[in-house]
Formats: C-alpha cells, sequence, structure tokens
C-alpha cells in the first residue's frame, strides 16, 4: 500500500507541476538531465511522449518547442512529416553552466578573510546590460551590499571580468579583494546580503519531502542495492517522473545559495545535508530513469537510420 501511495503521489505531483511551471523549465530540465549528452536531436514524438508523462499535452509541446527554436534555444530539422530537436550552441552553454552550478558546488571549508567588492556604475541608458550584469552576478553567489555594490567571500574576480567583457561594461566597474575592517561583523554582513534563513527553510522542506521518497526507492527491486532480487514495485517511466521532479525542484537552489564558506553559515546549516540527499537519490534513479529515455528517444534514432 505504501508503494502505491508513494507511485500515485509522484505522479500527481508530475501532473501538476506542468501548469504550476512554465513550459520552457520543463523542457530545459529535460535537455540538462538527459539529452545534454546526445550527439543527435530527438524527434518530436519522443519528447512528447517524455514531456507527457510531466503533464504537458502533445500540443504545448509543439508550441514550447516552436517557441524556443524562435528563441534561439534550439535547432529544428524536418524529416518528411517529422520534426527533430537538439540545443544550439546557446542553449548548450546554458544548460552546461546550469549543470556545472546544480552538480559540482563549489562550497569551501575554510575562508581567509578576504571578500571580493564589485562596484559599478551604468547609466540608464544602458538598463538592459545592468540588469543582466546584476543577475550574473548574483548567479555567482554574489550579494547586494549597497546600490552598485556587491561583495562575496569567494575569490570572483576572474568570473566578473568574463562577465564585464561579455556585455562590454569593462569601463564601468571595478573590483577589489581584501579584509573588511569596520563596523559590522561578517555574520551582519551576511545577514544583509544573503537570506540564508529562508534558503535553510527550504532546503529543510526539500529534505523532509524528498526523504521518504528516497527511502521507498533506496530498497526497491529496480533501483537499490536489492535490484534483480526483489521484484520491482515501479516503472521505469516513474522513476524518470521521481528524478525530473527532483531535478526540477533542486536546481532553483544553486540560484539563491551563494555556496559560502563554512564559516560564515548557520549553525544546523541543511545546504550540505540536501546535497547529499539530492546526489544520492539522484543515482539511485539514474538507471531505470535514463534506461527509459533512451528507449524513447530510439525510436526517432531508428526512423533516421531507415531514412
Amino acid at each position: 500500500m505504501l508503494y502505491v501511495t508513494l507511485h500515485t503521489g509522484v505522479y500527481n505531483m508530475a501532473r501538476k507541476i506542468a501548469p504550476s511551471l512554465r513550459s520552457q523549465d520543463l523542457v530545459f530540465t529535460l535537455f540538462g538531465d538527459y539529452l545534454l549528452e546526445r550527439d543527435r536531436p530527438v524527434w518530436t514524438g519522443g519528447l512528447i511522449t517524455l514531456l507527457g508523462q510531466l503533464g504537458l499535452s502533445p500540443m504545448a509541446v509543439r508550441t514550447v518547442l516552436s517557441r524556443m527554436t524562435r528563441k534561439g534555444w534550439l535547432t529544428a530539422e524536418r524529416l518528411g512529416t517529422r520534426s527533430w530537436y537538439g540545443l544550439t550552441p546557446r542553449g548548450r552553454k546554458l544548460l552546461e553552466s546550469g549543470r556545472e552550478r546544480i552538480y559540482r558546488p563549489t562550497s569551501e571549508a575554510s575562508w581567509d578573510g578576504k571578500w571580493s567588492v564589485i562596484v559599478f556604475s551604468v547609466p540608464e541608458a544602458r538598463r538592459r546590460l545592468r540588469d543582466a550584469l546584476r543577475v550574473r552576478l548574483s548567479w555567482l553567489g554574489c550579494g547586494l551590499l549597497t546600490s552598485g555594490a556587491w561583495i562575496s567571500p569567494h575569490d570572483v574576480r576572474a568570473e566578473v571580468l568574463d562577465i564585464a567583457a561579455e556585455l562590454k561594461l569593462g569601463k564601468n566597474l571595478e573590483i577589489f579583494r581584501g579584509e573588511h575592517l569596520a563596523h559590522s561583523s561578517p555574520e551582519r554582513l551576511v545577514a544583509q546580503c544573503w537570506d540564508l534563513a529562508g534558503l535553510d527553510r527550504r532546503y529543510a522542506a526539500f529534505i523532509s519531502r524528498w526523504s521518504r521518497e528516497f527511502e521507498h526507492c533506496s530498497q526497491c527491486g529496480m533501483t537499490g542495492a536489492r535490484a534483480g532480487i526483489h521484484k520491482p514495485c515501479t516503472a521505469p517511466a516513474d522513476c524518470f517522473r521521481r528524478r525530473f521532479l527532483l531535478v526540477h525542484e533542486y536546481r532553483a537552489f544553486p540560484l539563491e545559495d551563494p555556496l559560502l564558506p563554512g564559516p560564515l553559515l548557520p549553525a544546523g546549516w541543511n545546504g550540505q545535508a540536501a546535497a547529499r540527499l539530492f546526489e544520492t537519490y539522484h543515482d539511485v534513479l539514474a538507471g531505470p530513469a535514463e534506461r527509459f529515455v533512451a528507449d524513447v528517444c530510439a525510436e526517432g534514432d531508428e526512423i533516421v537510420a531507415a531514412a
């Protein structure tokens, strides 16, 4: 009964996720976690099947694929009456950057006590670039100290210089690296620049929500240590849905977590425990989930081979 309840719960979560989140985000998660290593595009029928597991209708899938192609995230190729979709270099760069941040966090156990300070002044006429700079600094884990001044305990000089060059804002920006002398304490600076309390609560909720699912799957005959001994309690499609939802929820954390060094984190910080749960559960589901995706994509590959 427990397994049936868990299976139904995950399926219902999958059905609800499409209306509550942008379909483009679902496509990015699918390509980022499952299709990034493919050396060929994926046929529309396969994408309809995969995204249908998350509650998207065939019409919604076709619409979002067409829209993302127009925006330059996807490429489209036709063979007869069918279409195949792959990532553009721009789309691939975005997802590779996101994967690096999600799966290879760089939080440090120690800290040298120095801060990076980024100061910039961008005129209103270049507001779009100024907003883009703020987004990129936030993605790096920098915190807003005052208007036009951002800080980070990490040495982000190289990354910030690359961003400034890309946005052509090198003349509008200065970077400093050194110790903080007065008047706030490191704890007060952290509280001013980052909402760690709110982030910690969301980490705790993530752990609570997914721990029960993980305990179930770690004992399953399909995914767990006893795989092949006990009869599987679920199907590969269900493993796909579970891992998809796991990644889709967790991928929001790297956008908010500055990955502060250990000495700057509050006692009882849930970030490390959430990361361990995510990585372990993600690996537990990998085999059947990836086989399901491969089997769905294979039908389109066979069509191309036969053409």
